[in-house]
This record gives structure tokens, sequence and C-alpha cells, in this order.
């Protein structure tokens, strides 16, 4: 378990993380949120003991860093933001000076080596400079080292920053995979990543934490959620949809040919909406529940504290 207490950072008089407590526990897959410069990774180099903090104390399976700092680096990996590496070598070269590092020799060396690359897909650039790949290689790359040793706590600063569509999925399921056994902690600014991997939110802004609860828990804060929107193919009198009963107001949005229909508490509109848009033959190509948009709702929690 790794469990934070009244955890602080400051630079020259600047606060960058601010009195932060939390406990994480294995099987949580952590989606850490917030603009940038909110002190993510800030915390994160701290809990892997990269950065020492001003005050508070991080403890990570029952250890201190103050009396057992290198059995800690033992149990975590990390990817960090960027995921430096020796341009000039090749990942092979790079995965098998990590392992050392790691203290594998001979034939674990070979295993652990050829388990990543499956992994995580770097079977056909092994032989070729790291300078020469891809931003999306290179984060391969960095992932694979960080999973090398498989680590009981993975943390991960931006893990598909740079990749495909593809590659995001294959790093989300690897992710999921990873987690059943695992603590992972995710830094992102990518909400998508939230709802794709992680079973647990915390958002942080200017160094205070926000909010920290399930993903579900923070689509409900969305003014959206439960709403009824519908997408007409052609411009056309929604104002009779207002006056549906349960129906509390509407949001119409004329350049993209959205209406959205807001219910009363504890109302559900979807069965009234759908009726009176085919008695009226209404010109509808979509129409859905919202699920709440999370775009609006790190807004909403993020501007609070740095308005």
């Amino acid at each position: 378990m790794i469990s934070v207490k009244n955890l602080c950072k400051s630079f020259e008089g600047y606060t960058a993380v601010d009195n932060l407590c939390f406990d994480i526990k294995p099987g949580e897959v952590v989606g850490f949120l917030g603009p940038n410069g909110a002190g993510k990774s800030t915390t994160m180099k701290m809990i892997t003991g990269f950065l020492p903090p001003s005050s508070g104390d991080i403890q990570v399976c029952d250890l201190s860093f103050e009396s057992a700092s290198l059995k800690i680096k033992q149990k975590i990996g990390y990817l960090p933001e960027g995921a430096p590496a020796y341009g000039d070598m090749t990942p092979l070269q790079f995965l098998t000076f990590i392992a050392r590092i790691r203290g594998f020799k001979g034939a674990e060396k070979d295993a652990r080596i050829d388990q990543v690359v499956q992994q995580v897909e770097l079977q056909e650039v092994m032989d070729k400079p790291i300078e020469n790949l891809s931003k999306g290689f290179k984060r391969r790359v960095g992932l694979a080292q960080a999973l090398i040793h498989d680590p009981e706590i993975l943390i991960l600063d931006e893990p598909t920053d740079g990749l495909d569509p593809n590659q995001k999925h294959q790093v989300r399921e690897l992710i999921k995979n990873l987690a059943k056994d695992k603590i992972v902690i995710i830094s992102t600014h990518i909400l998508e990543e939230v709802t794709a991997v992680c079973n647990r939110v915390m958002i942080i802004a200017k160094g205070k934490l926000l909010f920290d609860d399930t993903p579900n828990a923070l689509h409900k804060l969305s003014k959206y959620y439960g709403a009824v929107t519908l997408h007409f193919s052609y411009r056309a009198d929604a104002s009779e949809l207002a006056e549906l009963e349960g129906v509390d107001s509407m949001e119409e949005d004329l350049k993209t040919g959205r209406v959205t229909l807001f219910p009363k508490p504890g109302e559900h509109i979807l069965h009234l909406v759908t009726a009176h848009a085919q008695r009226c033959k209404l010109p509808v190509d979509s129409l859905f529940v919202e699920q709440g948009r999370l775009d609006e709702v790190f807004r909403k929690i993020t501007q609070e504290v740095t308005e």
C-alpha cells in the first residue's frame, strides 16, 4: 500500500504540492488528473523517491524513504514524463542495461527482456538507435524499462503520450491486465484515459487534492449526467420537447444541431422523448442518454481553485 500524509513540496517560495493526503491499495488503478502545473509530476517524483518532500510523510509497503529508500525503489516501476533514454543505444542495449542495473543476469535477464518486448510490442525496432525511433516507440521503450523487474507498484506519467489510437488501446489493455495484482498510478491530463483504465480518480490543482472517488462519481458531477441529447439531420422546431412532462430545461446548439433535454430531479425522460420524436416525425439521426461530460466537470472542479 502507498500512504501519503500531509505531503508538501515548495520550490523557492512556490508551493507545488500542498498538504496531500491519500492511501492507495493493490488492485487500484488511480488516474491522477490536473491541469498543467497542478503538481502531478512533482507528486509522482516524491512517491518514487526522486524528489524529497519539503514536509509530510510517504509510506510504501510500510517502509519509509528515510530508512528503506532502496527497498522501496526496487518495488516501483516508473515511467517519467518524456521517458529519457540513451539515444545512441538500441532498445535491446538499453533494456539489457536496465535489467543489469536491476540485478538480473544470464537467462533470467534474457527472459525479462523478452517478456517486456512482447508486452509492449517492440520486436521490429529492437536493433534501431532509440534517437531514430518515433515518439510512440520511444514511449514504449520507456514503458518496457518500467516493467522489466515486474514491480509491485507502477507509476506512469503520461503513458500514452505520442501513441496512435491503436497503440493507446494496446497500452491501456496492458495496464488493465497489470492492475490485477499491482498498484498502478497514471498521471495524465487526458480525460478519456480515466474512463478507459482507471477505477479511481484523483484531481489536483495548485497542489491541492480536489476530488477523490470513482470515475462514475466524477461523471455524476456533470450537469449533463442523465440528460437526453438528440441530433437533428437538418434544422427543425424542437420547442415542444421542452414542454414534455419530466423535462426541466432544454439546451439547443444551432451550430451542431444538437438539442439536450435536462430531466427534473428523479425523472427518466428517454421514453417520452423517443415517443415524441417518432410521433412528430422529427429528423433525429441520433439520440442518447448522456453519461456526463468530463471536460465540463474537470473545468468546474479545477477553476474553483485556480480563479
